[in-house]
């Protein structure tokens, strides 16, 4: 059988709980918060990644999967390299959109937003939360930077840890969290017969209004 027969013969019947728009939360970030904890119950593969899409300043998307760290009413954070693909095109556009998919539960969440670094305080804490051989790869690795091999990475990394010793290991500058300030979020549900149901979030004011779209 061809890719293409294979592509077309898999089938799948979504089922999953009602989302109705008069009993959902009327706070997305509660609402997230609820499915976010629903995904760790039912022991879904890392729940807390998210698909963060940014593009470039002549408008070419990039997309890749970043794991969520922080979670309030301010919005979702991340960290990551702020010379890195993602960072550079973020300070450029900073207009961003993330997407959590959780197969286990026939849900996905999608956001849209600007994103901003987060504050020097917030980056130390989370970096010192980090196990140590992490931190230190934070140093090592020019993230997004043509490397000319693995055993050159590895060198780096080695070189690097002897740097430090037993001391502590600070947060290097050029890394730290983003922020992703939301305007809208929409929560799929899969249903049966493709008639999925589409619960829309959109930014108004202080408040959010809500709204149902077609499947």
């Amino acid at each position: 059988m061809s890719v293409k027969e294979i592509l077309f013969s898999i089938r799948r019947d979504y089922r999953g709980k009602p989302l109705d728009e008069r009993s959902v939360l009327r706070d997305p970030i509660k609402q997230l918060e609820a499915w976010l904890k629903e995904a760790v119950d039912s022991e879904a593969l890392e729940p807390n990644a998210m698909v963060l899409a940014t593009s470039s300043p002549e408008g070419a998307p990039s997309a890749r999967a970043v794991l969520v760290r922080g979670l309030d009413e301010r919005g979702l954070v991340f960290y990551t390299n702020y010379r890195s693909r993602k960072a550079r095109e973020i300070f450029a556009n900073p207009r961003v959109s993330g997407l959590f998919f959780w197969p286990e539960l026939n849900r996905q969440v999608r956001i849209e937003g600007v994103a901003e670094r987060v504050s020097a305080e917030e980056s130390d804490a989370y970096f010192r939360s980090r196990p140590r051989d992490s931190q230190i790869a934070a140093w090592a690795s020019d993230q997004s930077a043509v490397v000319e091999s693995r055993q050159a990475l590895e060198e780096a990394f080695a070189k690097m840890k002897a740097s430090f010793g037993d001391d502590a290991v600070p947060r290097p500058p050029f890394w730290g969290g983003f922020r992703l300030i939301p305007a809208a979020f929409e929560f799929w549900q899969g249903r049966e017969n493709r008639l999925h149901d589409r619960i829309l979030y959109l930014k108004e004011g202080d408040g959010w209004t809500i709204k149902r779209l077609a499947p």
